[in-house]
């Protein structure tokens, strides 16, 4: 018999392998329709609006959603202050990057044109997404499905605008409304789940000053972390559009979408197995890392599976699916799908840094891999235009996420781990052998 317990997390895990999955293939094909209608210049157009918009909404991460779950893990009498306070404080992160999304409109953007009125319309999104903070509740209390199920219908809802878009002929400024529709929906139906299922109302959410500075002296590393994470991950699109111009961002584009889709897979994992990897730190710290330990192999495996299959058969899936304007994007797509192996682990290792609050290290090694990809974007993008930028991303993500490892003393051991993860095909058949 399984226990109890086990069962909960294997069905929180489906929910959120299924919720990932149906974003995967509604996302995936609606990206088809949309890219082939658009063609590969205002598809970039409209990835580099997504991907500044990205960029600025990071003001409102605060590097709060693993440290929130944990202090309602931790603090069940202080869950509403802990909620209300961290709403709040979303809000007005998510304010800052507003204004500061104008400001660059602004100055970069020419006022009246179609991409300055497109990144004001994306910015609006930003206001909705604290309403997220709901998502860290039932994440504590292993229920993701309900915020599976708000993401899930935001997403065929605005799928559906998207097709709407296309069939009825509309320009491209259109389509920037389509993330405004995902957020709102998304967020009306996570605020209905959570009226019916949650046992702190949102009545009983309250604002704490002490708290508030409390979690952000706890968070400020991993806000930093996560603003260079975005960098390293975003900024190739902003910068393809800015030196190489919008049609190479949007070969990109294809590329980067197809190639990223699979994150979902660590993160749907991580996410169910944190609250009780936090227990297990507490209880017996050598089956912590030995648990910890198999979720590397585990998704290294996963990873160079899906890279492996994806390089084999991108030209075809590229060729076949978008057609000859983006057959640029299979080269750029064999190379950025081999970044998963290394973003696959981060995951892991991201929780890790939360467990044993060692924050400090998400913002070193996060910082390293920004850094070292906008350097290698500068280099390579003239010369080699979107290949050059998935190169960078490719070496910038190993650099973040494992190499960085290796130069402290408190991350080596996760290195090794990692490395052991590496060898994990030999290691098999050498248990095979003995």
């Amino acid at each position: 018999m399984i226990p109890k317990k086990i069962k909960k997390y294997i069905a929180n895990t489906s929910w959120l392998l299924s919720e990932k999955g149906i974003t995967v293939i509604v996302g995936f094909l609606v990206s088809i329709v949309v890219a082939r209608f658009l063609g590969p210049e205002n598809y970039g157009v409209l990835g580099y609006v997504i991907s500044l918009t990205t960029l600025f909404s990071v003001a409102g991460h605060m590097g709060l959603s693993g440290l929130v779950i944990r202090e309602i893990v931790r603090d069940p009498n202080g869950r509403g202050e802990v909620l209300g306070t961290t709403y709040l404080i979303k809000l007005a992160g998510m304010a800052i990057g507003v204004i500061l999304i104008l400001l660059y409109a602004s100055i970069i953007e020419t006022p009246g044109t179609q991409v300055f009125y497109m990144l004001l319309i994306a910015a609006s999104a930003m206001l909705i997404q604290p309403v997220n903070v709901i998502d860290f509740w039932f994440q504590s209390q292993v229920q993701a499905k309900y915020s599976a199920i708000a993401r899930t219908v935001g997403l065929l809802v605005s799928s559906f605008y998207k097709l709407l878009l296309v069939f009825s002929g509309l320009g491209l400024v259109y389509f920037a409304l389509s993330g405004v529709v995902q957020a709102v929906v998304s967020a009306m139906v996570l605020l209905i789940l959570y009226r019916h299922k949650a046992t702190v109302t949102v009545s009983q959410w309250r604002f704490n000053f002490a708290r508030a500075i409390t979690l952000l002296k706890q968070s400020w590393m991993v806000f930093a972390g996560a603003i260079f994470a975005v960098i390293y991950m975003k900024i190739d699109m902003v910068m393809l559009k800015l030196i190489a111009g919008a049609e190479s961002a949007g070969v990109y584009s294809v590329a980067a979408q197809l190639s990223e889709a699979w994150y979902f897979v660590p993160t749907a994992i991580v996410a169910s197995l944190f609250p009780k990897l936090i227990k297990l730190r507490e209880q017996d710290e050598g089956i912590f890392y030995k648990r910890l330990q198999q979720l590397f192999d585990l998704l290294f495996m996963m990873a160079v599976a899906v890279a492996v299959v994806v390089t084999l058969l991108a030209p075809f899936v590229v060729d076949t699916l978008y057609g000859q304007a983006y057959s640029e994007s299979s080269n750029v797509l064999a190379i950025h799908i081999w970044a998963g192996v290394f973003i696959f682990m981060r995951a892991a290792f991201s929780k890790w840094i939360l467990i044993e609050n060692a924050l400090v290290f998400s913002l070193i090694t996060q910082g390293c891999g920004a850094l070292m990809n906008v350097f290698l974007n500068y280099l390579l993008i003239p010369y080699y235009g979107a290949t050059g930028a998935a190169i960078a991303t490719l070496v910038s993500y190993g650099a973040a996420s494992y190499f960085a490892l290796l130069f402290n003393k408190r991350t080596r051991p996760i290195f090794w781990m990692m490395t052991k993860s590496f060898l994990f095909p030999a290691r098999y058949i050498y248990s095979l052998r003995t």
